[in-house]
């Protein structure tokens, strides 16, 4: 009995042989399989059997699915798109606009090209509310007043009836509930210092500029209180990829406020979101201003691989690594890393670094192309902060004791101590270590 239950293997030769009894052979060795059938394999020489784990001769697709499975899946998606529709309804229909309706004037420092779409936005949100721009330039003055246009960067846009604008900062503040602050960085103390008499001590700030001050390293959420003399300036940063040509053109948008404050953050929110532009909060400042600072940086740095042909697999590596130095040093400083992957991190970051109309690409790439970065500077009519805030961020590195390869090539070529064909082969050159 013990031999039936070893595995008997039955081999059936081919018909052409003369033995009239299929060869049998017996594995003594092999372990016993007390409970299970016999194990037979049958091999006929030139008519191998059909395998039935394999489709056979069928047009059929094995990864297509049936009608049904199709028209469920079709279901479950609608429903899904279903839910979410009606929770977004809901959630609009309770959205408060108490903010907009008791919002009677804002003011905007600044006439540049982000300031004046900002300007533009906040005056189509309410016809009857007045929309001051504060602006040095006598003719871009006029030229909104008599004609409703910022001829020196939207000539072909006309701003709104309520949009006007003053030179004379007392005028351009009186009575504002909101400021919206879109002068660069590197001026913002000495401005700010020349109006702070006729400064609200209760006027929120909405910070526009992005960018790390070169010589105290201070962000605009230090730099605005200090200016003013006021520690308790109410303060919010406004942040994401956002080019003010597309905000013009009413483009979907989505942007982040960021404010310790979150009673403020939300009516920020409630004034400037709209269908066109999506506004989402956040508590982190730090985060969101860090890495405004340091996109400038990375995009100069983008810049310089497009304008030397690198390719796209040198682009992207450059920003991956760019993304995590920057990551580096906002958690060092107290910012969340999720700041850091939301829109005013990597969403930023994109549309800076892989997008030409930004104008600290430009200076990068003309920089790749061998151009001298006195010539770039001086042929452009708008501030690239992140030729100035390269310097800064190593300041902060070193301070904080980050090394952050990519970002201080870029400073050591805004200092022309370095060509972009030397910091590209010193930073290929760097050491092959775990990815963090």
């Amino acid at each position: 009995m013990e031999a039936l239950l070893e595995p008997v293997f039955v081999f059936k030769l081919n018909p052409s042989f003369t033995s009239k009894n299929p060869c049998t052979v017996h594995f003594p060795n092999l372990p016993k399989i007390p409970s299970k059938p016999l194990v037979v394999a049958t091999c006929c020489a030139g008519t191998p059997s059909p395998s039935p784990l394999l489709p056979q001769d069928s047009d059929q697709n094995p990864f297509q699915l049936s009608p049904d499975r199709t028209r469920d899946r079709r279901k479950v998606v609608r429903i899904a798109w279903e839910k979410l529709v009606r929770w977004s309804r809901s959630w609009r229909s309770k959205a408060k606009t108490e903010v907009l309706e008791r919002t009677k004037k804002v003011v905007v420092l600044g006439g540049g090209s982000f300031g004046t779409a900002m300007a533009a936005h906040v005056a189509n949100r309410k016809a009857q509310m007045e929309v001051s721009m504060l602006v040095r330039d006598p003719a871009v003055c006029r030229s909104i007043n008599e004609n409703h246009f910022n001829y020196k960067y939207f000539p072909e846009h006309k701003l709104p009836e309520n949009v006007t604008a003053t030179s004379d900062a007392k005028t351009a503040l009186l009575g504002a509930d909101y400021c919206l602050h879109a002068v660069p960085v590197q001026f913002s103390t000495s401005f700010l210092e020349g109006i702070a008499e006729h400064v609200d001590p209760g006027l929120p700030f909405i910070s526009l500029s992005k960018g790390l001050e070169l010589n105290t390293l201070r962000m605009m959420s230090q730099i605005i209180p200090q200016a003013l003399k006021n520690p308790r300036q109410p303060f919010i940063a406004l942040s994401g990829p956002s080019f003010a040509l597309e905000l013009m053109n009413k483009l979907p948008t989505a942007m982040v406020v960021a404010s310790k404050d979150k009673k403020l953050a939300h009516a920020v929110q409630q004034l400037l979101s709209c269908s066109h532009l999506r506004i989402s909060t956040s508590r982190d400042v730090t985060g969101v201003e860090i890495a405004g600072a340091l996109k400038n940086v990375l995009a100069i740095a983008a810049g310089i691989v497009e304008g030397m042909n690198l390719g796209n697999n040198s682009m992207a590596a450059l920003v991956a690594q760019g993304c995590s130095e920057i990551r580096w040093l906002a958690t060092k400083m107290g910012g969340k890393p999720a700041t850091i992957t939301g829109l005013s991190g990597t969403g930023d970051i994109m549309l800076t670094c892989f997008v030409n109309l930004s104008r600290n690409k430009r200076v990068g790439v003309r920089l790749g192309s061998g151009e001298e970065l006195e010539d770039i500077l001086s042929s452009m009519n708008q501030v690239a902060e992140g030729v100035s805030t390269a310097g800064a961020v190593i300041a902060l590195a070193q301070k904080y004791n980050v090394k952050m390869p990519v970002l201080t090539a870029v400073a050591r070529i805004m200092d022309s101590e370095l060509t972009p064909k030397k910091a590209v082969l010193e930073l290929m050159s760097l050491p092959q270590v775990e990815e963090v």
